[in-house]
């Protein structure tokens, strides 16, 4: 006799089960978070870097963030209909294409800045956005984000007090490595060029799963593209400032 066919062991085995998938099925969700929201997190810190102040940037994060955990909740309790919803997905892609060539166009400002010889500093011609503007983009940013790794996530597992745990550890990670991003973002030369493409990548993928599934490509290639573009991102940094030009 199996140990199943036991009425009072039962609700035993099932709950052993659920346990078992929770610690075999969290962390490789927790993982898969981490890798998914990685250019995520870069373009986050970039948003948030358009204030100048470094407190108003960590309190925008924050808000910002906690916004974005209620959306991914509630992307992910209604995921089984929103994801096939062609619609939103497609404002997602549009969101995340805007975003991209909007922050890699040169404005008037940073045109003005080169043609005086002058490098301007990334994300310098938006810092005088409200706080409120900046958390809004955060949250809208995360939700366009969020289509693609919920969509993963839920095909790892379709329990969803699981995925729900996944999506809050996730969203605290990514509040984490958004705020060493921003420390990042003011050393690395290329690395808000190379988070805003990530980003375009993003976007570009989520069209063609709309318009042309069967040409998607694997999940790897995305991520080998994303690694490629991170290691050009950190390859150079800015010049440190000479010494004789900061004394009086």
């Amino acid at each position: 006799m199996e140990a199943e066919s036991i009425p009072s062991l039962s609700p035993l085995i099932q709950a052993a089960d659920q346990w078992g998938e929770l610690l075999l099925l969290l962390p490789l969700l927790v993982a898969l978070e981490a890798v998914l929201s990685a250019d995520n997190a870069i373009a986050l810190a970039a948003i948030s870097r358009q204030l100048r102040d470094p407190r108003q940037q960590g309190q925008a994060l924050n808000f910002g963030l906690g916004l974005a955990l209620v959306f991914r909740l509630l992307l992910i309790a209604v995921a089984r209909w929103v994801l096939d919803f062609w619609p939103l997905q497609l404002l997602a892609s549009g969101y995340l294409l805007w975003l991209c060539i909007s922050n890699l166009l040169p404005s008037g400002e940073a045109a003005a800045e080169a043609g005086a010889d002058h490098a301007p500093e990334p994300g310098s011609a938006h810092h005088d956005r409200s706080l409120l503007a900046v958390v809004g983009t955060l949250a809208l940013t995360d939700l366009a984000f969020s289509l693609d790794s919920v969509a993963a996530a839920v095909a790892v597992s379709d329990n969803l007090l699981l995925v729900m745990a996944g999506g809050v550890i996730g969203v605290v990670a990514l509040r984490l490595t958004s705020a060493l991003f921003i420390r990042w973002l003011s050393v690395f030369r290329h690395l808000e060029t190379a988070g805003y493409l990530a980003v375009g990548l993003v976007g570009v993928r989520l069209l063609i799963r709309l318009a042309a599934p069967n040409l998607v490509p694997p999940e790897w290639v995305l991520l080998a593209l994303v690694g490629m573009l991170f290691a050009w991102g950190f390859s150079s940094r800015f010049p440190s400032p000479d010494p004789s030009e900061l004394t009086p």
